[in-house]
């Protein structure tokens, strides 16, 4: 009853956190890009009161006019929309599931024992510090001269960033450390919103209402972390979906490709951010997919090699017996697993031939199954997994 009572919480803090998500992302693209629409106003009155640009739009039917002040409108309106919930439901959400999922189930989704063999609470531990100090240290960042250089900064947070990955990996298993890799960033992103945005749209809020000039400091400051919440939104979703992609988490070099994905996202970004400013140079967007296909090549299943003897069939079903199906299986046994993970039962020798391809890719090559390695599988069992698969294409 436990693990079913965990799996609805899973479905429904997931569901939430995908919809808010949703939410934050899409309301923050768009503002991205109505900035980087903005034309001067066209009415010599707009511009007497402090409108500093506008956009014309057509939408669902209806035409929309958005403007911009330079600082803030003489009068406040009645009713002033703000957008921060978006971005709060989506890292308490997160952060729960991360909490279920890798903190509760740490043992299952975070760590490896082949990797680093930490205690549940020393791992857990080392993982809230990681997504707190990351916060912190990029802060500093900010706040010290090197900000003032754009490209000096964003090459101190490649470098840091890589570090970052570096040092998960080294740490948890990949899967986890990937998803903790993502929390980070996140973390950075609503802190922005929360410790930075927010308070200076209220500063601004409060001198209006005073009718006092704004202080226009805390709004540049605001649009910098803006901006810099915009570059990291595509290497945070890719972390999002990572945990389907054992080529990339379970690679000898998990922690290179991460980076190499991380820096194409945002690369990607780089460009669509550049094309709404009307600069349409396609060097980020061509550097990504060089990337792309770079990490694509570098990581592709190599043809196996030659092997003397043969295994049966009847060593490969014990070998899945022991080590599989307590979860894989129409019946599993493990108590983490009250149903066989993405339905993927190795009950008949149909159901495990079938799916040998999926086998060898998991257990032989990337060697992220079993999850957590909980049921012990050998090298030497792994060996035979692989002459198995390797007898098997050889005989198509």
């Amino acid at each position: 009853m436990e693990a079913y009572i965990a799996d609805w919480l899973n479905l429904l803090i997931r569901w939430l956190h995908f919809i808010a998500g949703v939410a934050w992302i899409g309301s923050s693209f768009y503002f991205i890009w109505l900035d980087n629409h903005l034309e001067a106003p066209r009415e010599a009155a707009d511009d007497e009161k402090g409108v500093g640009g506008e956009v014309w739009s057509v939408h669902g039917g209806g035409f929309y006019h958005a403007q911009k002040y330079k600082v803030a409108p003489a009068r406040l309106p009645d009713r002033l929309h703000w957008f921060k919930w978006e971005a709060y439901t989506t890292w308490l959400s997160g952060i729960f599931l991360t909490a279920l999922i890798y903190w509760y189930g740490a043992e299952i989704y975070l760590i490896d024992p082949s990797v680093a063999d930490l205690s549940v609470p020393a791992a857990v531990g080392i993982a809230i510090a990681f997504i707190i100090g990351g916060w912190v240290i990029y802060d500093l960042l900010c706040k010290s001269p090197l900000a003032n250089d754009t490209r000096v900064f964003a090459g101190v947070l490649l470098v840091l960033t890589a570090a970052l990955a570096w040092g998960l990996c080294e740490l948890f298993g990949g899967r986890g450390a990937y998803l903790h890799f993502g929390a980070v960033l996140g973390t950075i992103m609503v802190a922005n919103v929360f410790f930075v945005i927010i308070p200076g749209q209220k500063l601004m809020v409060a001198a209006a209402e005073r009718g006092e000039a704004p202080d226009p400091g805390p709004g540049i400051t605001a649009k910098q972390r803006s901006v810099h919440n915009t570059y990291f939104t595509l290497p945070v979703l890719f972390v999002m979906t990572s945990n389907h992609y054992a080529m990339a988490y379970g690679h000898e070099y998990n922690w290179l490709i991460l980076v190499g994905i991380a820096l194409a996202g945002a690369l990607v970004r780089i460009y669509f951010v550049n094309r709404h400013s009307g600069e349409a140079s396609l060097l980020p967007a061509a550097v990504a997919i060089m990337i792309l296909a770079a990490i694509a090549i570098a990581i592709a299943p190599r043809a196996g090699e030659t092997r003397e003897g043969s295994v049966s069939f009847d060593q490969v079903r014990n070998v899945v017996n022991a080590r599989c199906t307590s979860c894989h299986s129409a019946a599993p046994v493990h108590p983490a697993f009250p149903v066989a993970p993405l339905g993927i039962v190795y009950d008949t020798e149909e159901q495990i031939t079938n799916d040998a391809d999926r086998i060898y890719q998991q257990a032989v090559v990337t060697r992220v199954m079993p999850i957590g390695n909980l049921t012990a599988m050998t090298d030497e069992e792994r060996q035979i997994l692989d002459m198995w698969y390797q007898e098997l294409r050889g005989a198509e």
